[in-house]
């Protein structure tokens, strides 16, 4: 996956936006206004790209255990972020149902009003 891709389907998901709330570093995506992947440009800019996404607990174990290049998440809650780094054991395929996952976990904790207005398309927050 380059970052082409990963913003693309980032953003192919219903009420995504993109922010820099941090820096101009960190390019953060999120749903209803809360994050659910964020990664450095610059490390994509080195060749060492890597991505924080939100995981179920007890699947970001089990995904560690499996995957050399899935880590707890760098500088996030380590219980409920994994660190993925791209071009390694992890698949593109596996990149994007983990992004899904988080996206997910991420929309299901979102108010039934908001989550509604997000189907509906009546609000893009």
């Amino acid at each position: 996956m380059n970052i082409q891709q990963y913003f693309e389907f980032c953003l192919s998901k219903k009420a995504v936006t993109e922010h820099f709330p941090f820096d101009e570093d960190t390019l953060v995506f999120k749903v209803g206004g809360k994050m659910f992947a964020l990664s450095s440009l610059s490390q994509w800019e080195k060749g060492t790209p890597s991505i924080n996404l939100k995981c179920d607990p007890e699947r970001a174990e089990e995904l560690r255990a499996e995957f050399n290049d899935i880590q707890p998440g760098y500088h996030m809650s380590k219980i409920h972020w994994n660190t993925v780094a791209l071009h390694g054991d992890v698949s593109d395929k596996m990149v994007r149902e983990l992004i899904d996952h988080s996206y997910d976990l991420v929309f299901k904790s979102l108010t039934k009003k908001l989550q509604n207005e997000i189907n509906l398309g009546d609000s893009i927050i």
